[in-house]
């Protein structure tokens, strides 16, 4: 049967080949190859390469992770659709050899060739999503896909793959990371595709409330604001432990724009949530 720790190596299979691994996965699981002491030794060590310069430092630990090497890959080169969205080639084989049809009529449309929304409408239960799946955010027909076929598995192949890409790139929990620009392009880019979703990401959620506690509050603040608005409503002390308590260190102590700055998301994040509940005794009168 499915055990925890089975499926937390499971996890970690999907965040690298999600095609090898079929089986439907919980999003939210008790974490494993986790040191708990992470957060705080990223914190030391940021404050140690400020105030001494040139010390030797260990390498930073993010989470409980060590800092990723240098991919020397060009950022953001994820969040274009690849020329192949999967191995088609693989895929007719194993339907030879099994004699299962998986499509009864048409053959698979790949995302590549999408470019109208008449096309989309045409093809809508034939699309091949591709194996990159930072592509969605930028293009507005697989974000209308997403809003219209509530398919678990694209949620939560976006959702290992966001989990990784934050964790990775957040400029103030990874010690001497160069990249703020790109990193603040990639936050605006996911908050963009939350307000075409008109609802938040789950991994940018849980990115939110683990980095919070370790946010000057300066960097990237209009996009971790922004960001802010979009957390789904969830328990009070919830809220109050993972959300107002981080903010509230950070508002007693800062300027008035960032007080100002900070009650504008907290009013737009109870916006969010009253158009979400209106949203939803809609759907409950109408049935």
């Amino acid at each position: 049967g499915m055990q925890s720790h089975l499926q937390a190596l499971l996890s970690l299979y999907k965040l690298f080949c999600p095609e090898q691994v079929t089986i439907t996965l919980p999003g939210k699981m008790k974490t494993y190859f986790k040191n708990s002491g992470g957060p705080w030794k990223a914190a030391i060590t940021a404050v140690r390469q400020r105030n001494q310069g040139t010390s030797p430092l260990s390498q930073a630990v993010f989470l409980g992770t060590c800092q990723p090497q240098s991919r020397k890959r060009k950022w953001n080169a994820q969040l274009v659709i690849p020329a192949s969205s999967t191995n088609t080639k693989n895929l007719e084989e194993d339907k030879e050899k099994s004699h299962v049809y998986l499509y009864s009529t048409n053959e698979s449309f790949p995302v590549e060739q999408l470019r109208t929304f008449p096309q989309l409408l045409q093809n809508i239960h034939r699309l091949e999503f591709p194996s990159q799946m930072g592509s969605v955010l930028t293009n507005p027909l697989l974000l209308h896909y997403m809003n219209c076929v509530k398919d678990e598995s694209i949620y939560l192949r976006l959702y290992f793959w966001m989990g990784q890409m934050l964790q990775e790139e957040c400029t103030w929990c990874v010690v001497d990371n160069p990249n703020e620009e790109e990193f603040k392009s990639f936050l605006e880019t996911v908050y963009k595709a939350e307000c075409f979703l008109q609802e938040g990401f789950s991994a940018c959620e849980e990115f939110l409330y683990k980095t919070l506690p370790l946010w000057d509050g300066f960097c990237c603040r209009s996009q971790v604001l922004r960001l802010v608005s979009w957390i789904p409503l969830s328990s009070s002390s919830d809220i109050k432990s993972y959300l107002y308590d981080p903010l509230a260190q950070l508002f007693f102590t800062s300027s008035i724009y960032f007080k100002c700055s900070v009650l504008e998301s907290l009013k737009e994040l109870l916006q969010n949530w009253l158009n979400c509940s209106v949203i939803q005794v809609d759907l409950e009168v109408s049935s």
